[in-house]
This record gives C-alpha cells, sequence and structure tokens, in this order.
C-alpha cells in the first residue's frame, strides 16, 4: 500500500465562498481518507511575492513528502506553466510558474522540476473550465501525488531548474562601513502589523550588537528615507512599554520591528518587498 502524505493548500481565494471547499470536494473524490489542511487561504489578491515567502514560512516544517498546492495565478489559463517541484526538503509543492518558488528556491533549493500537462492531467469532464486550475489540476494531481496514487516522476515532463520564473530577492549584508546592516522589509506579521525582514541574527552577532542595545533603524522606500528611529533591540515585547518600538529577533530567527502593542506598517504606512529596505546600527552612546 503506498505511503500517504498530507495535502497542504495555499490561495488568495479567502473563504467568502466556495471555491477552497471545492478544492477539498476534489480531494475527497480522489481519497475521501487523506488528510488535508490549510497553510493559508488569505494572501492579498494576485500577490505572487506573499505567497512565495509563506511557503518559505511554513514548508520547512513539515515532513518529506508532504504535498503542497499553491494557488496565486493572476496569469490563470494563459501560456503559464503549470509546475510540480521537489524540495532539497523533499517536499513536493503544485503552483503557476510566476515567481512562487522564489524563495524556496533561494533559501532550502530546489531538486526537480516537472511540469504537469493542463490539458491531459485533470479533473475529469473539467475540460471546458479554463479559470480554476486550483481545483482542476492543482489540487487534483496534488490529491493524486499525496495519497500515493501517483509517483512525482509521472506527473509530467522533466523541466530544467533553472528555467522556472523567479523574482528578485536581495540577501542582508553588513555594509562598507563595517557598522550597518542593509536588509529588505520581507513581509508583514499581518495580524499584529510588525515589520520582518530578511536580516538574520548572525549578522547582528558579527556586529556584537546584543540584547538591550539601542539601535537606529532607517526604512527606505525606493531608496528615499521614510523613517527613522532610535530603539531597543529587545529579547521580547513586553521589554518596552505600551505603544514604543523594538526591534525583535522573529520565529525565523530574522529581525522584527514592532509596535509594543500596536501596528508598526499601520502607524507608519510600510510596505513590503524588494523596494522597502531597512538598515540598522547601534546607536551612539549618550
Amino acid at each position: 500500500m503506498p505511503t500517504k502524505h498530507v495535502l497542504v493548500l495555499q490561495t488568495d481565494f479567502g473563504l467568502a465562498d466556495g471555491a477552497v471547499s471545492a478544492m477539498y470536494g476534489v480531494a475527497a473524490q480522489v481519497d475521501p481518507t487523506l488528510r488535508v489542511a490549510d497553510l493559508t487561504h488569505e494572501i492579498p489578491p494576485y500577490d505572487v511575492w506573499a505567497a512565495s515567502y509563506r511557503l518559505l514560512q511554513t514548508v520547512p516544517y513539515w515532513p518529506q513528502g508532504t504535498v503542497f498546492v499553491s494557488v496565486v495565478d493572476p496569469g490563470v489559463g494563459s501560456t503559464r506553466r503549470s509546475l510540480a517541484v521537489r524540495t532539497t526538503g523533499r517536499q513536493i509543492i503544485i503552483t503557476p510558474d510566476n515567481g512562487t518558488l522564489s524563495h524556496i528556491a533561494h533559501v532550502i533549493g530546489i531538486d526537480e522540476i516537472r511540469q504537469i500537462n493542463e490539458t491531459t492531467s485533470r479533473l475529469a469532464h473539467s475540460e471546458e473550465s479554463h479559470t480554476f486550475h486550483g481545483r482542476d489540476v492543482y489540487a487534483y494531481n496534488g490529491a493524486r501525488l499525496a495519497c500515493g496514487e501517483l509517483d512525482f516522476a509521472d506527473i509530467g515532463e522533466l523541466v530544467a531548474v533553472d528555467s522556472m520564473v523567479k523574482l528578485p530577492i536581495i540577501d542582508a549584508k553588513i555594509a562598507e562601513d563595517g557598522k550597518t546592516i542593509e536588509g529588505i522589509i520581507d513581509i508583514l506579521d499581518i495580524r499584529f502589523g510588525s515589520l520582518w525582514t530578511n536580516i538574520p541574527l548572525g549578522l547582528l552577532r558579527q556586529l556584537n550588537i546584543n540584547n538591550q542595545d539601542d539601535l537606529v533603524v532607517s526604512i527606505f522606500h525606493n531608496g528615499l528615507q521614510v523613517y527613522q528611529n532610535i530603539m531597543k533591540f529587545a529579547k521580547v515585547f513586553s521589554d518596552v512599554k505600551v505603544g514604543e518600538p523594538l526591534v525583535y529577533i522573529n520565529s525565523l530567527l530574522n529581525v522584527g520591528v514592532a509596535v509594543n502593542q500596536d501596528s508598526f506598517s499601520r502607524l507608519y504606512h510600510i510596505g513590503t518587498g524588494v523596494e522597502w529596505s531597512l538598515h540598522l546600527r547601534k546607536a551612539e552612546p549618550r
């Protein structure tokens, strides 16, 4: 009997209509005993960057063999490819070839990519539907892979790993002055409005930045400074007063910037992506 794995779904569909439930239904048709979990269905509409980051945030914590279906697909039905990839961690991701795999490829690595034939490898009697590949192609093939009905090697033709679409990603670094760390604001901790950067804890340690140090934090949008303040490098939010800003290490061991019990992004109108950079350095002793 083939080994069964979990099928994990991510979309920008929301839960206001039946789209996600239809994907669950297709998985149940393939195998009524298949376990299906949700990563999120609240990716902002068409936001491929956010979809890419949420996969990086989540995929490494699932066991080998887990199958992810990520559907943020503004080009649905067009000439963009549908891909199934196997990561170096041995998880599988099915997604449009539109940049959704950028963070996974950059940080974790991809071993193999296969292209799904959208005409032949799809839910029966769905041939005339061209705008819901999440249900008809991705959930269908994801369920078949997860339950063991289909082997990864048989899902489609092998394609070159370097042929997939990638979004630009900029690594954090120590600036030429040897005192400043430069990174980007990757994503928001959405519910609480904290900024999650790509600056790893290791870079702070290289500059001997420790908890309780005062840091100068500067934020730029397309190279123009839009914010600067001195704030404490805190271990937990309660290390500063309610309403005060802080620098902290988030759950992915990267630098976060927050306001204790308020939304930093809302208060200061800060966005995410490579257009938004963040610099930090130790403040000069007072």
